[in-house]
C-alpha cells in the first residue's frame, strides 16, 4: 500500500495524456485569439479605416508588455518560484482581460475621432488590449511547456511537446479559416468576441488541470517531478543561463525561425489576395493549411526525435525549408493559387521540423529548476524580434514602398452604405525580409549543431530511455 501511494502520477500514461491534452485546450483558445486578426486586415482597413502602419502597429503590441516590461523573464521566475498552478491561472485571467479590452475597443464607436497617448485612440486601446492578452499567452506557453516536462521527462517528451503544439496550432487554423467569414457575415469585431469566449472556456479548462497537479504533487513526495524545494530557482542562475553558447543559439534560432512564420500568417490572408488574386471571404484558407500541416507533422517529427534523435538536424533543414518558401512567394511571376497552395503546404512541414525539435532540445542545455526561467528568455527574444519588431516592420514597409495603387468604393456597413478604400500592395519587398530571416535561422541552426558536437548536449539523440 505505501509503495502504491509513493507511485508517481506521471507514471500512468492516462494521466500523463489527460493533463497534456487539458493544457494544449488552453492553448488552443490562446491561438485562436492571437491569429484572429490576421484575415480581418483587409475590413478592418476599410470598416476602422486602418492603415497598414497602423495594423503593424497594433500587431507588434503583442510583445510591449513582454519585452519593454520584461514581464516575460517575470514569468518566468514567477513559474519557477510559484509552480504552474500559480502561473497558468494568472495567464489565463491575462488572457480573459486582454481579449475583452481588444473586442470593445474594436467594436465601440465611442473612439470614433479621438486620441491617446497621440495615436488612434481606437488602435491604442485595441494594442493595449492585444499587449496584455499577449502577456498571458506567452506565459501560458512557457507554463505548458514546463509542465509537459513535468509530467514527460524520461517518456514521450518530444512527442508530447509535438501534440501539445498540434493541439495549439488548431486555435490558428480556425483563427484563418473562419473569422474572415464571421466577420462578413456580422461584424469586424464578433470573431474577436468569439475568441474572448473560448479564452473563458479555456480558464475552466486549465482550473480542471490544477487539480490535476495538485494529486501528481502529492503522489510525488520525493520531488521526482522537479519542484523538489531543494532544486528551486536562484536568482543567479540568470547568469548561469545566459552565459550557456547552446542557450543562445537556441534563443537566436527560436526568434529568426519564428519570425519567418509568425508575422507573415498575420499578413498571409492579404498577400493571398493581393498577389494571388483570392477573395477577401476566402483569403485566410491557404494560409489555414499551414497550422493544419503542422498538427499533422509535429507529432511526428517529435516521435522521430525521442525515437532515433537528431534534433540539431531536423533544426538545419526546417529552417532550410522555411527560406525555399519565402523565396517562392518572393519572385514576382509565380502568382498562381495552386502555388501558393504548394509553398503553404512546404511551409507547414518546416513549421513542423523546427519546433517539435527545439523545445525539447532546451532541457538538454538547461536545468529543470531554471527551465522556466530558460524558456521564457527564449520567449522574450521571440517577442522581441518575431512579435513585435517583424510585423511593425512589415507594415512600415508596405506603407512606405509597397502601395501600387487605390480604388474608391461603396459598400454596406453595419446596415449604412460608406465610402471604402481599397489599396493595392506589392508584397515582393516584405517576402524578401522574409527570406533573410530564414537564411539567418540556417546559419544559427548549424552553429547550434557545431556546437553541440563540441559540447556533447546530446541534441543528435534520442530523448526516450530505452
Amino acid at each position: 500500500m505505501v509503495e502504491a501511494i509513493k507511485k508517481s502520477l506521471r507514471e500512468s500514461a492516462a494521466a500523463r495524456w489527460t493533463a497534456m491534452a487539458v493544457v494544449s485546450f488552453t492553448m488552443l483558445c490562446g491561438y485562436y485569439v492571437a491569429d484572429v486578426a490576421a484575415p480581418l486586415k483587409p475590413l478592418i482597413e476599410q470598416q476602422l479605416h486602418w492603415t497598414s502602419a497602423q495594423y503593424g502597429f497594433f500587431t507588434s503590441s503583442y510583445g510591449w508588455f513582454n519585452v519593454f516590461l520584461g514581464m516575460l523573464v517575470i514569468g518566468g521566475i514567477i513559474l519557477d518560484k510559484k509552480g504552474p498552478r500559480f502561473a497558468g491561472m494568472l495567464a489565463s485571467i491575462l488572457m480573459v482581460l486582454g481579449c475583452g479590452l481588444k473586442w470593445w475597443a474594436m467594436s465601440t464607436h465611442s473612439l470614433d475621432g479621438q486620441t491617446l497617448f497621440g495615436a488612434n485612440a481606437q488602435v491604442m486601446l485595441a494594442s493595449i488590449g492585444f499587449a496584455t492578452f499577449g502577456m498571458g499567452i506567452e506565459l501560458c506557453g512557457i507554463t505548458a511547456t514546463k509542465i509537459i516536462v513535468k509530467w514527460f521527462k524520461g517518456y514521450e517528451i518530444a512527442l508530447a511537446m509535438g501534440l501539445q503544439v498540434a493541439i495549439a496550432r488548431i486555435g490558428t487554423s480556425l483563427a484563418l479559416g473562419v473569422s474572415a467569414p464571421i466577420a462578413n457575415a456580422f461584424k469586424v469585431s464578433t470573431p474577436i468576441l468569439v475568441g474572448a469566449l473560448l479564452l473563458g472556456v479555456g480558464l475552466v479548462a486549465y482550473i480542471f488541470y490544477m487539480a490535476m497537479d495538485k494529486k501528481l504533487d502529492a503522489s510525488d513526495p520525493e520531488g521526482i517531478t522537479g519542484d523538489n524545494p531543494e532544486d528551486e530557482f536562484r536568482f543567479a542562475d540568470i547568469f548561469s543561463i545566459l552565459g550557456n553558447k547552446g542557450f543562445w543559439y537556441i534563443a537566436i534560432l527560436c526568434a529568426l525561425f519564428y519570425s519567418g512564420v509568425f508575422p507573415f500568417l498575420k499578413y498571409a490572408p492579404d498577400l493571398m489576395v493581393q498577389k494571388f488574386g483570392v477573395s477577401e471571404k476566402l483569403s485566410g484558407i491557404i494560409p489555414s493549411l499551414l497550422p493544419i500541416g503542422a498538427m499533422l507533422l509535429t507529432p511526428t517529427f517529435g516521435r522521430i526525435y525521442d525515437k532515433k534523435g537528431k534534433g540539431a538536424s531536423i533544426m538545419v533543414l526546417g529552417s532550410i525549408l522555411i527560406m525555399t518558401v519565402h523565396i517562392i512567394f518572393t519572385v514576382p511571376f509565380l502568382n498562381n493559387w495552386l502555388i501558393a497552395v504548394f509553398a503553404m503546404l512546404l511551409l507547414g512541414v518546416g513549421f513542423s521540423l523546427v519546433p517539435s525539435a527545439m523545445w525539447p532540445s532546451v532541457p538538454k542545455l538547461i536545468p529543470e529548476r531554471q527551465l522556466g526561467t530558460a524558456y521564457s528568455l527564449i520567449f522574450f527574444l521571440q517577442n522581441l524580434v518575431a512579435l513585435m519588431f517583424a510585423p511593425w516592420l512589415i507594415g512600415l514597409l508596405l506603407d512606405k514602398y509597397c502601395v501600387t495603387g487605390k480604388d474608391m468604393l461603396q459598400k454596406m456597413v453595419d446596415g449604412k452604405m460608406q465610402d471604402i478604400t481599397i489599396v493595392h500592395y506589392n508584397y515582393m519587398l516584405p517576402m524578401a525580409v522574409f527570406t533573410c530571416f530564414g537564411l539567418l535561422a540556417i546559419v544559427f541552426a548549424l552553429l547550434l549543431k557545431t556546437e553541440d558536437k563540441a559540447k556533447g548536449y546530446g541534441l543528435e539523440l534520442p530523448n526516450q530511455k530505452a
